[in-house]
């Protein structure tokens, strides 16, 4: 059974919508060696809608020349979650429907390998919310930016999440990796 495994970058307060403010901290090799290392069991990529609009015109054109990782975007199945997109041009995209929980466990339940998700906050929210998420990696930036979408936002339910992992990367930022609890 396939396990999603979340990687999204946050600031100290929280915020994780449009991370322009990634590019003062540079993407180091440290940074994509640790992207890259729970990323290499991941065998397909889940994204929400609005995600896959911005990776597939993104990531379409690189090639591994561009980025290491654009192979692993562009040849690998991506399954999207969106209730309004009627098409999905980027290689090896399908369109699994409005967010089910049945329906990602069913995916989880046929998939070998991980799944990856990037951003996808709506989804990624959904997926806590049902207990469908397995890996939640949060490469937090040492800047607050006062507002903007949060993972978890004031007024959302108290979660409870078990510590797997943390390492400080040489640009500041902390990788930290946690579990269900």
């Amino acid at each position: 059974m396939a396990r999603i495994k979340v990687h999204e970058f946050t600031t100290l307060d929280g915020v994780i919508g449009a991370p322009m403010w990634t590019m003062d901290y540079g993407f180091t090799d440290e940074l994509g060696a640790e992207i890259g290392g729970f990323m290499s069991s991941c065998t397909g990529i889940l994204l929400g809608r609005t995600t896959f609009e911005e990776f597939a015109p993104a990531w379409s054109g690189r090639t591994a020349e561009d980025d290491p990782g654009a192979p692993f975007f562009n040849e690998s199945p991506k399954y999207v979650v969106s209730g309004t997109l009627q098409t999905a041009d980027w290689n090896n995209s399908t369109i699994i429907g409005k967010y089910d929980p049945e329906t990602i466990r069913d995916l989880k339940a046929r998939v070998d390998g991980d799944l990856y998700v990037s951003g996808s906050g709506t989804l990624v929210k959904a997926l806590l919310d049902d207990g469908l998420l397995d890996e939640l990696h949060l490469f937090v930036y040492p800047v607050a930016v006062g507002e903007g979408p949060r993972l978890f936002p004031e007024g959302g339910p108290r979660r409870a999440l078990a510590l797997a992992g943390s390492k400080g990367l040489d640009n500041g930022v902390v990788h930290l990796t946690y579990t269900p609890a």
